[in-house]
Protein backbone atom coordinates (compact mmCIF):
# COMPACT_ATOMS: atom_id res chain seq x y z
CA UNK A 1 0.00 0.00 0.00
CA UNK A 2 1.09 3.56 -1.33
CA UNK A 3 0.37 6.72 0.97
CA UNK A 4 -1.58 9.66 -0.55
CA UNK A 5 -0.93 13.21 1.41
CA UNK A 6 -3.58 13.70 3.79
CA UNK A 7 -3.57 16.78 6.16
CA UNK A 8 -6.28 15.56 8.47
CA UNK A 9 -5.15 14.53 12.09
CA UNK A 10 -1.84 14.63 13.58
CA UNK A 11 1.08 12.37 12.58
CA UNK A 12 1.80 9.89 15.60
CA UNK A 13 4.76 8.58 17.07
CA UNK A 14 4.35 5.16 18.78
CA UNK A 15 7.27 4.08 21.30
CA UNK A 16 6.98 1.42 23.74
CA UNK A 17 9.69 2.68 25.97
CA UNK A 18 10.39 6.04 27.06
CA UNK A 19 14.25 5.88 25.71
CA UNK A 20 12.84 5.57 22.39
CA UNK A 21 10.79 8.42 22.53
CA UNK A 22 13.64 11.03 23.90
CA UNK A 23 15.26 11.13 20.01
CA UNK A 24 11.92 12.46 19.11
CA UNK A 25 11.73 14.72 21.58
CA UNK A 26 14.99 16.48 21.14
CA UNK A 27 14.48 16.29 17.30
CA UNK A 28 11.38 17.66 17.28
CA UNK A 29 10.92 19.78 20.34
CA UNK A 30 8.30 18.03 21.65
CA UNK A 31 5.97 19.07 25.57
CA UNK A 32 4.23 17.15 27.57
CA UNK A 33 0.78 17.02 27.29
CA UNK A 34 -2.02 14.44 28.12
CA UNK A 35 -4.18 12.54 25.17
CA UNK A 36 -7.12 10.49 26.66
CA UNK A 37 -6.05 10.69 30.04
CA UNK A 38 -2.57 9.45 30.15
CA UNK A 39 0.83 11.08 29.72
CA UNK A 40 2.18 11.83 26.07
CA UNK A 41 3.75 14.66 23.72
CA UNK A 42 3.06 17.01 21.31
CA UNK A 43 4.49 19.53 18.96
CA UNK A 44 4.58 20.57 15.30
CA UNK A 45 6.76 19.36 12.16
CA UNK A 46 6.62 21.53 8.70
CA UNK A 47 3.19 22.92 10.40
CA UNK A 48 1.76 19.62 11.02
CA UNK A 49 0.76 18.58 14.13
CA UNK A 50 3.07 15.96 16.09
CA UNK A 51 1.64 13.52 18.96
CA UNK A 52 3.64 10.89 21.04
CA UNK A 53 3.23 8.08 23.33
CA UNK A 54 5.07 5.93 25.16
CA UNK A 55 2.87 2.64 25.39
CA UNK A 56 4.80 0.22 27.17
CA UNK A 57 6.32 -3.47 26.26
CA UNK A 58 4.22 -6.12 25.11
CA UNK A 59 0.88 -6.12 22.86
CA UNK A 60 -1.52 -5.65 25.84
CA UNK A 61 0.66 -2.37 26.83
CA UNK A 62 0.72 -1.32 22.68
CA UNK A 63 -2.75 -2.14 22.58
CA UNK A 64 -4.23 -0.10 25.37
CA UNK A 65 -2.02 2.29 24.45
CA UNK A 66 -2.51 2.98 20.76
CA UNK A 67 -6.36 2.87 21.64
CA UNK A 68 -5.85 5.37 24.17
CA UNK A 69 -4.33 7.51 22.02
CA UNK A 70 -6.66 7.27 18.92
CA UNK A 71 -10.05 7.88 21.11
CA UNK A 72 -8.04 10.67 22.54
CA UNK A 73 -6.88 12.91 19.15
CA UNK A 74 -7.63 12.77 15.55
CA UNK A 75 -4.89 11.05 13.76
CA UNK A 76 -3.58 11.13 10.19
CA UNK A 77 -1.18 8.62 10.37
CA UNK A 78 0.39 6.23 12.82
CA UNK A 79 4.14 5.85 12.83
CA UNK A 80 5.79 2.93 15.51
CA UNK A 81 9.38 4.04 16.14
CA UNK A 82 12.15 1.82 18.33
CA UNK A 83 14.44 -0.89 18.42
CA UNK A 84 14.31 -4.54 17.11
CA UNK A 85 15.82 -7.54 17.48
CA UNK A 86 18.10 -9.48 14.35
CA UNK A 87 17.86 -13.26 14.21
CA UNK A 88 21.52 -13.57 12.85
CA UNK A 89 24.86 -11.96 13.80
CA UNK A 90 25.20 -10.47 10.19
CA UNK A 91 22.95 -7.48 10.11
CA UNK A 92 24.81 -4.34 11.32
CA UNK A 93 23.53 -2.76 14.63
CA UNK A 94 21.43 0.25 13.55
CA UNK A 95 20.39 -0.91 10.41
CA UNK A 96 16.64 0.02 9.59
CA UNK A 97 14.37 -2.60 9.27
CA UNK A 98 11.59 -2.73 5.96
CA UNK A 99 9.61 -5.08 6.75
CA UNK A 100 6.80 -6.67 4.08
CA UNK A 101 4.64 -7.58 6.81
CA UNK A 102 4.95 -7.65 10.57
CA UNK A 103 3.13 -10.94 12.10
CA UNK A 104 1.52 -11.56 15.22
CA UNK A 105 3.11 -14.29 17.28
CA UNK A 106 -0.49 -15.20 19.07
CA UNK A 107 -2.40 -15.35 16.25
CA UNK A 108 -0.80 -15.91 13.07
CA UNK A 109 -2.09 -12.48 11.67
CA UNK A 110 -0.56 -10.68 9.33
CA UNK A 111 -0.14 -6.71 9.21
CA UNK A 112 1.36 -4.90 5.79
CA UNK A 113 3.10 -1.48 6.32
CA UNK A 114 1.80 1.51 4.35
CA UNK A 115 4.73 2.68 2.58
CA UNK A 116 6.37 5.68 1.88
CA UNK A 117 8.55 6.29 -0.18
CA UNK A 118 10.34 4.71 -2.79
CA UNK A 119 12.66 2.12 -0.51
CA UNK A 120 10.99 -1.54 -1.11
CA UNK A 121 9.82 -3.96 2.02
CA UNK A 122 11.56 -7.20 2.79
CA UNK A 123 10.85 -9.87 5.11
CA UNK A 124 8.98 -10.33 8.10
CA UNK A 125 8.78 -8.77 11.38
CA UNK A 126 7.79 -11.17 14.15
CA UNK A 127 6.13 -9.73 17.22
CA UNK A 128 6.50 -12.06 20.31
CA UNK A 129 5.17 -12.27 23.72
CA UNK A 130 8.15 -12.12 25.61
CA UNK A 131 11.42 -12.90 24.40
CA UNK A 132 12.20 -15.48 21.86
CA UNK A 133 16.30 -16.75 22.02
CA UNK A 134 15.84 -20.82 21.74
CA UNK A 135 18.28 -21.48 18.42
CA UNK A 136 15.73 -23.92 17.13
CA UNK A 137 12.75 -21.34 16.94
CA UNK A 138 14.89 -18.87 15.59
CA UNK A 139 16.00 -21.08 12.79
CA UNK A 140 12.49 -22.00 11.93
CA UNK A 141 11.70 -18.16 11.71
CA UNK A 142 14.27 -17.52 9.64
CA UNK A 143 13.30 -20.14 7.05
CA UNK A 144 10.02 -17.97 7.42
CA UNK A 145 11.63 -14.90 6.25
CA UNK A 146 11.23 -13.39 9.77
CA UNK A 147 13.85 -10.95 9.87
CA UNK A 148 13.90 -9.34 13.22
CA UNK A 149 11.72 -9.48 16.55
CA UNK A 150 10.45 -6.85 18.29
CA UNK A 151 7.02 -6.99 21.10
CA UNK A 152 4.24 -4.63 19.83
CA UNK A 153 4.18 -3.62 16.61
CA UNK A 154 1.88 -6.09 15.83
CA UNK A 155 -1.10 -5.17 17.98
CA UNK A 156 -0.92 -0.91 16.94
CA UNK A 157 -1.14 -2.36 13.24
CA UNK A 158 -4.68 -4.22 14.28
CA UNK A 159 -6.06 -1.50 16.07
CA UNK A 160 -5.08 0.66 13.20
CA UNK A 161 -6.30 -1.18 10.49
CA UNK A 162 -9.86 -1.70 12.86
CA UNK A 163 -10.44 2.10 12.29
CA UNK A 164 -8.44 2.83 8.95
CA UNK A 165 -5.49 4.42 10.09
CA UNK A 166 -2.45 4.10 8.09
CA UNK A 167 0.71 2.86 9.77
CA UNK A 168 3.99 2.49 9.41
CA UNK A 169 6.92 1.48 11.40
CA UNK A 170 9.94 2.60 11.91
CA UNK A 171 12.49 -0.17 14.07
CA UNK A 172 16.28 -0.32 13.74
CA UNK A 173 18.34 -3.30 14.95
CA UNK A 174 19.75 -2.86 18.50
CA UNK A 175 20.54 -6.45 19.39
CA UNK A 176 20.41 -9.73 18.49
CA UNK A 177 18.08 -12.88 19.34
CA UNK A 178 21.07 -15.51 19.01
CA UNK A 179 24.07 -14.22 20.53
CA UNK A 180 23.08 -14.45 24.25
CA UNK A 181 23.40 -11.48 24.84
CA UNK A 182 19.68 -10.85 25.93
CA UNK A 183 18.14 -13.56 28.28
CA UNK A 184 15.26 -13.44 30.80
CA UNK A 185 17.56 -11.79 33.59
CA UNK A 186 18.72 -9.10 31.84
CA UNK A 187 14.74 -8.83 30.37
CA UNK A 188 13.65 -8.29 33.83
CA UNK A 189 16.11 -4.96 34.12
CA UNK A 190 13.05 -2.95 32.31
CA UNK A 191 9.67 -2.78 33.43
CA UNK A 192 6.86 -3.67 31.36
CA UNK A 193 5.60 -0.04 31.26
CA UNK A 194 9.32 0.08 29.70
CA UNK A 195 10.97 2.37 32.51
CA UNK A 196 14.09 0.83 34.45
CA UNK A 197 13.56 -1.33 37.40
CA UNK A 198 15.83 0.34 39.39
CA UNK A 199 16.41 -2.90 42.12
CA UNK A 200 16.52 -5.46 39.22
CA UNK A 201 19.26 -3.33 38.16
CA UNK A 202 21.35 -2.95 41.50
CA UNK A 203 20.75 -6.65 42.18
CA UNK A 204 21.91 -7.48 39.00
CA UNK A 205 25.13 -5.96 38.72
CA UNK A 206 26.07 -6.91 41.95
CA UNK A 207 25.70 -10.62 41.02
CA UNK A 208 27.90 -10.04 37.50
CA UNK A 209 29.52 -6.66 38.47
CA UNK A 210 31.85 -8.20 35.27
CA UNK A 211 28.95 -7.01 32.87
CA UNK A 212 28.72 -3.28 33.65
CA UNK A 213 31.20 -2.71 29.75
CA UNK A 214 28.78 -5.10 28.41
CA UNK A 215 25.58 -3.61 29.10
CA UNK A 216 27.25 -0.22 28.64
CA UNK A 217 28.11 -1.11 24.83
CA UNK A 218 24.69 -2.58 24.38
CA UNK A 219 23.15 0.78 25.55
CA UNK A 220 25.48 2.86 23.38
CA UNK A 221 23.75 0.44 20.36
CA UNK A 222 20.23 1.27 21.72
CA UNK A 223 20.94 4.56 20.83
CA UNK A 224 22.56 4.39 17.64
CA UNK A 225 18.79 1.87 16.69
CA UNK A 226 16.69 4.83 18.49
CA UNK A 227 18.35 7.67 16.80
CA UNK A 228 18.44 5.72 13.17
CA UNK A 229 14.99 5.13 13.76
CA UNK A 230 13.38 8.43 15.06
CA UNK A 231 15.24 9.88 11.65
CA UNK A 232 14.07 7.95 9.57
CA UNK A 233 10.16 8.77 10.87
CA UNK A 234 10.58 12.72 10.66
CA UNK A 235 12.58 12.16 7.07
CA UNK A 236 8.85 10.26 6.15
CA UNK A 237 6.74 12.77 7.86
CA UNK A 238 7.90 15.26 4.74
CA UNK A 239 5.99 12.59 2.06
CA UNK A 240 3.04 12.38 4.47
Amino acid sequence: MTTSPNAQGALAFVCAMPMELVPLTHKLGLADTEIGGGPAQRGTLDGRDVVAIVTGMGMDYARDGVERLLDGVPVAHVLVVGITGALESETPIGTLVWPEVVVNSQTGSEHAPTLIGERKPAGKMFTAVGLTTDPNRLAELRADGVVSLDMETAAIAACCEARGIPWTVFRAISDRANDGSVDEELFALSNMDGTPNHDAIKAYFEKYPERLEQMAKMGEDATLATNVAADAAIAACALL
